[in-house]
């Protein structure tokens, strides 16, 4: 699935987040797919299960996940304005961040082409 660094400066439900988040992008996970339970991925990572409890609560308040206590958590992407919001938002701080440090148009453009 994806890889934690308890050693990292980014916290672990932030890493949890972006993992499965990167997964979903990747085509790895797909709409309807299951999630491990909190349990197992707490386990599958030596973590404590608050820590995958929040990540997973994070993820379904952005319209990522659906938590349902008898079938568990399942991949479920939906995009609102509220999350079109979010993206514009998180761009916009992406572009200031790049104008500051100067590197420049082209740099962010390269990177936006790699990724896709």
């Amino acid at each position: 699935m994806f890889f934690i660094d308890t050693l990292s400066e980014v916290p672990i439900y932030t890493q949890i987040c972006n993992g499965i988040i990167k997964e979903i992008a990747e085509g790895n996970l797909k709409n309807g797919d299951e999630l491990p339970s909190v349990r197992q991925l707490a386990k599958d990572f030596g973590i404590n299960p608050m820590t995958v409890n929040k990540a997973y609560g994070i993820l379904k308040s952005e319209n990522i996940i659906e938590i349902d206590r008898r079938v568990g958590s399942i991949v479920y992407v939906r995009c609102t304005e509220k999350n079109i919001e979010n993206i514009k938002e998180n761009l916009q701080n992406l572009i200031n961040e790049v104008k500051m440090r100067k590197l420049g148009k082209e740099f962010l453009l390269e990177l936006i082409e790699r990724s896709f």
